[in-house]
């Protein structure tokens, strides 16, 4: 079984389906409202999970009944959870905003994530030095992005940053970086590129692998991705789905069967394949977690034996 360590966050995710957003000032209503788990550590941790990985996840949550809720859910889904810090603060909460079409748009309350610091990393690095693939996300604080990564490059373990909520990286932390998996979106922030640069994703894909020294995935939604390392950039052509539900969970999704395809090792390409089909896979159920797919229902949409 492989092993995945996961350095992100939890939140409670507040989700409202609307007929459509609405503008500055305005009320809509006929909303349906939904809460449910979320967060893009504890995503990709019980995405990886289910895929058949042994995970374990540093996070904060708060002395609520949120945190409480989430320790709950990892027990259930088999993540390790030993070294979560309880904050003083109020656990993360996200308000998600649903249009029929199934865009969304996300409001986030950090709370208790601020508290992650430094030292919580420190405290995760057997976890991080045991691990064969250590998966990153953003929204937590610089500090506990950069001394993961520095953790992770210290033990020799595979580094995965999903630059979500996309800032500006540090120069010295863009070396640290085995595989980076911005969407279009995300891709020139990181570049520090302003609207209108006019550069194509290939450009964008090639400039992030570049930077890391080791490899870029840009992902495209219905276009697919783009896989960019050793010179070369190759289109990862798009899985269809049948439908679009929701596609808040999508990038979550991506990034745990990436992760764990890339910790069986396989190459990054056909990776990111896989990624694709649970990513397509996910867009097609309301919410996220009822939405990561599990390993049997992964291999029947591959229509393979693994």
């Amino acid at each position: 079984m492989v092993k995945v360590a996961v350095v992100g966050s939890y939140g409670a995710g507040l989700t409202m389906r609307l007929p459509r957003s609405p503008d500055a000032g305005e009320t809509v209503s006929g909303g349906v409202f939904s809460p449910g788990p979320g967060g893009k550590g504890s995503n990709q941790a019980i995405g990886a999970a289910r895929l058949g990985a042994q995970v374990s996840l540093l996070t904060a949550v708060g002395d609520d009944d949120f945190g409480r809720a989430a320790r709950a859910l990892w027990r259930e889904e088999g993540v390790a959870a030993d070294h979560v810090l309880t904050a003083g603060a109020p656990t993360m909460v996200g308000f998600i905003l649903v249009e029929p079409s199934g865009e969304n748009r996300i409001s986030i309350a950090p709370g208790a994530l601020d508290e992650l610091d430094a030292a919580a990393v420190e405290s995760f690095h057997a976890e991080i030095a045991a691990a064969d693939i250590l998966v990153v996300s953003m929204e937590i604080p610089e500090a506990a992005v950069a001394a993961a990564l520095r953790a992770g490059r210290r033990a020799g373990t595979t580094t995965l940053l999903n630059p979500a909520p996309a800032r500006p990286l540090p120069d010295d932390l863009w070396p640290l970086i085995d595989v980076i998996t911005p969407n279009q979106t995300e891709a020139p922030v990181l570049l520090g590129l302003q609207e209108g640069h006019g550069l194509d994703d290939g450009e964008l894909t090639r400039r992030l692998c570049a930077l890391t020294g080791g490899a870029a995935v840009l992902t495209r939604g219905g276009e697919g991705a783009l896989v960019a390392q050793a010179g070369a950039t190759t289109r990862i052509p798009p899985h269809p789905a049948e439908s679009v539900v929701d596609t808040t969970g999508a990038g979550d999704s991506f990034t745990a069967a990436l992760a764990v395809s890339l910790a069986e090792g396989r190459p990054l390409t056909e990776a990111a394949h896989i990624a694709g089909v649970a990513g397509a896979h996910t867009v097609t159920i309301a919410g996220v977690v009822p939405a990561l797919p599990t390993r049997d229902q992964l291999d029947d949409l591959m229509g393979t034996e693994r």
